[in-house]
């Protein structure tokens, strides 16, 4: 038998014990001579006593399962430009939807593994830094916005190469024994007249990974992002539904993902390049085998749980608790309905309630025997 109880124990008992002194004074003052009063207090210490215990939790072992653990630091890049809501993406949604989508698909892959979180438009932004919390990079991605429409001045598919080269190699300096994986997710757009930036600088730190591309040969048209949610507003564009398009020549800019340049990417990462669509699964490739071990997770032991038999316990003392007061409430009212029903009687005739000790007094004087 064991316990896992829900607080410190002092402190239960520190909770607990006026309960049991107040259950156990009353069961010491209550009358001999009445069993019903000792009775009700020795089933509400009982209910005390009850509650307790099922405070403590107790189990009992039940076996060992091993848990699976992945020694790997991923590091996600986001691709935020304007382009990256262009509306391709299972019909007529945002592209940021399907990369959502991606990411979590990727948090599910490797348990236990560290993530940040890089995202680049005009410029690159460490988002996230590495961390095991999977829930605090959803967050980051969910309230992640693309770059408000007009400011942008053109971007560049390679402007988080220096910030992902340092991102991997600090984390490969405090880590040497871990592996690294990096995804790059965007559609490949180069948007400024200079040649996109190389990232070969940071494959020396590469385990692994993939260049996801978002997008389709026909396009999508982006609507416009303020910035300032509005209306009707979507946390994909930061903007209401009646921004408008961005427009080009008159017509609604179409953007079209360039898979020479994702291919371009994923070869200097050293990693496989798979465009992206709705209906397509995402195959993502094995963690390492070195940083992906059973055994070295060790075996987490699962405990059966015993607090549901107690609590069966506490639920028939309180119905035994309840059925007992409904009782008396009901003995209450029947002793009171007799008393109701002569004042009723007698106020209906106009003759004020008379005591019950004066009618019995009155008896003899109506056989006309005198007192």
């Amino acid at each position: 038998m064991i316990v896992q109880p829900v607080l410190h124990p002092l402190l239960l008992v520190l909770l607990c014990a006026p309960l049991v002194a107040l259950a156990v004074w009353a069961l010491v003052r209550a009358p001999s001579a009445t069993h019903a009063g000792r009775d009700i207090w020795a089933l509400r210490l009982g209910m005390v006593v009850v509650v307790f215990a099922m405070l403590l939790r107790p189990g009992i072992p039940g076996g060992t399962s091993q848990t699976l653990a992945t020694d790997t630091d991923i590091v996600i890049a986001v691709d935020t430009t304007a382009s990256m809501v262009a509306e391709d993406w299972n019909g007529d949604e945002p592209r940021l939807n399907g990369v959502r989508a991606d990411v979590q698909a990727i948090v599910d892959e490797y348990p236990g593994a560290r993530f940040a979180l890089i995202s680049f438009d005009a410029a690159a932004q460490l988002r996230l830094p590495l961390t095991t919390d999977a829930t605090a990079l959803m967050s980051s991605l969910e309230v992640m916005s693309p770059e408000v429409t007009d400011q942008s001045r053109g971007s560049s598919i390679g402007i988080a190469n220096r910030m992902l080269a340092e991102t991997l190699s600090a984390a490969a300096s405090a880590a040497p024994e871990r592996s690294r994986m990096v995804f790059y997710l965007g559609d490949g757009e180069q948007t400024v007249t200079s040649e996109p930036e190389s990232l070969a600088a940071a494959a020396k730190f590469v385990d692994g990974g993939a260049v996801l591309g978002y997008g389709s040969a026909e396009g999508g048209p982006m609507r416009i992002t303020t910035g300032r949610p509005s209306t009707g507003s979507s946390p994909s564009t930061g903007s209401g539904t009646d921004a408008g398009y961005i427009e080009y020549q008159g017509a609604p800019a179409m953007s079209v993902r360039d898979d020479d340049n994702l291919r371009q990417i994923s070869e200097q990462l050293g990693v496989e390049y798979q465009p992206r669509a709705v209906d397509a699964e995402l195959a993502l490739p094995e963690a390492p085998a070195t940083t992906t071990d059973y055994s070295s997770s060790g075996e987490v032991g699962n405990v059966i749980e015993l607090y549901w038999i107690l609590a069966l316990v506490l639920l028939v003392l309180v119905a035994i608790e309840v059925g007992r007061a409904t009782m008396q409430v009901v003995r209450l009212r029947a002793l009171a309905r007799p008393s109701s029903r002569r004042s009723a009687s007698r106020s209906g005739t106009g003759i004020p309630p008379v005591p019950e000790r004066a009618q019995r007094d009155e008896g003899p004087l109506r056989g006309g025997a005198p007192r």
